[in-house]
């Protein structure tokens, strides 16, 4: 059975409305500023609503810190290649002063015995701030010295936005129906699985029919060329396409296949493509086969006529 590395990586952007974009603002100036509870509290990093009660916070914000407490910490003896600190560090929750919550953030001693809680930390910011959480670097030891940040010559506009990356990196073993398929793709094959109950046959497969679960044993070579059941005009950009916006991506049904098929359209003109129009795949070089999706360089049209709606509207 087929197994391999897989990392799901890409950058997350969100908007923060006018409680975070106050923050982010505030980090960027050099500053860490809280925001008022209806009851008083000061709520570090700053909510648009109290965490006990749910009620909606007040538009009174509050500069806290730059110092503050560590209330409990964890060490990293091993850090990865996305955390804040190269070298062994801690992160911990640390209560600013004039804040009545903690700041979960890295405080960096280089030395575990170092760490402890009730010792008093401070700050070390960026060189460059960019209104993000990155602009605090991480908290040190206070009695190393506090970091003065000078105010900007100019007043920048609030930050709107953030941008977190996000990377999961795992193993990923597909199973024997999808390593079967795997394997026929390496040979330049479509290889589904016909359901032992209905006869309908599945590409890529999944090991059993979705309709009873009754297991897909038997194995069916489909062919190459299909239909195109429903698509997709594709104009908006993102990260990883390397295709020319903008594209054509059509759900293609394979002619033996009884499930629709998900590939890139190409040689044809935008205009032209449509429900029922025949297709046929395009395959990398046979020298570049791997056990991959991406043997299917694309589909692309070729001279037969349209399926009538009626033969394939249960698929569209």
């Amino acid at each position: 059975m087929l197994s391999a590395p897989h990392v799901l990586e890409y950058d997350y952007r969100r908007s923060l409305g006018p409680v975070l974009s106050h923050f982010f603002s505030a980090l960027r100036e050099g500053q860490i500023h809280g925001v008022k509870t209806k009851s008083g509290r000061v709520l570090v990093p700053p909510a648009e609503y109290d965490p006990e009660t749910g009620e909606s916070t007040t538009d009174e914000f509050v500069a806290v810190g730059p110092g503050g407490v560590v209330e409990s910490w964890a060490w990293v003896g091993t850090p990865r290649k996305n955390h804040p600190i190269a070298h062994p560090f801690a992160f911990a929750l640390i209560k600013l002063d004039g804040a009545d919550t903690a700041l979960l953030h890295a405080v960096d001693t280089r030395d575990e015995s170092l760490m402890a809680s009730g010792m008093r930390v401070t700050p070390r910011w960026a060189a460059t701030p960019e209104g993000g959480i990155t602009d605090l670097c991480c908290f040190v030891p206070e009695d190393q010295g506090v970091q003065t940040v000078e105010a900007p010559d100019e007043v920048s506009e609030p930050t709107q936005s953030i941008v977190t990356p996000v990377n999961v990196e795992y193993v990923y073993s597909p199973g024997k129906a999808a390593t079967r398929y795997l394997q026929g793709l390496k040979q330049g094959k479509f290889l589904g699985q016909a359901s032992d109950s209905s006869g309908l046959v599945y590409i890529p497969p999944r090991g059993a029919c979705p309709r009873d679960g009754v297991p897909t044993s038997r194995e069916v070579e489909v062919s190459g060329k299909g239909t195109v059941v429903t698509l997709t005009i594709v104009r908006v950009p993102s990260a990883n396409i390397t295709v020319d916006l903008p594209y054509c991506t059509a759900n293609i049904l394979l002619d033996g296949a009884d499930i629709s098929f998900t590939g890139l359209l190409q040689e044809c003109p935008l205009e032209d493509v449509r429900i029922g129009m025949r297709v046929e795949a395009v395959w990398v070089d046979s020298s570049e086969w791997d056990y991959s999706s991406e043997n299917i360089k694309y589909f692309r049209p070729i001279d037969e006529p349209d399926l009538p709606f009626s033969e394939i509207k249960e698929y569209c």
